[in-house]
């Protein structure tokens, strides 16, 4: 089975073209706003770069179990096909490509962070 091949680059660009990315000074805004921040860094970044403030932690590798609002494993916070979700990684690469795939899940307001945890970090420093 071969299909069209795609470079990650492209990949990542067709992503990002779905989302309305949220910018690091805007995020206690959208917070403030209702939105859902989810942290899906690895548990050794955390511990080292530091948590995120009203983030809930999901691991990427259920992120789509626990959010999905149909999903009997959904965590009580996304109930709501409505609710903005930010996804968040540690320089915004994965989590573009995850929040496209909560988007693919029906959470069409599901969007990242740009330049992730370390672009927020560097305006707390």
């Amino acid at each position: 089975m071969t299909g069209p091949r795609r470079s990650i680059d492209e990949l990542l660009a067709e992503a990002r073209a779905r989302l309305d990315r949220v910018a690091a000074e805007d995020l206690a805004a959208e917070q403030a706003a209702g939105a859902l921040v989810v942290d899906i860094r690895p548990s050794e970044r955390r511990a080292s770069d530091g948590e995120l403030p009203g983030a809930v932690v999901i691991d990427r590798l259920v992120l789509e179990w626990r959010l999905d609002p149909a999903s009997p494993n959904h965590i009580p916070e996304s109930g709501d096909y409505e609710r903005r979700i930010i996804v968040v990684c540690n320089e915004g690469y994965g989590s573009s490509l995850a929040a496209v795939t909560l988007q693919d899940l029906g959470l069409l307001r599901a969007t990242d962070l740009i330049g992730g945890y370390a672009a927020w970090k560097e305006l707390h420093v």
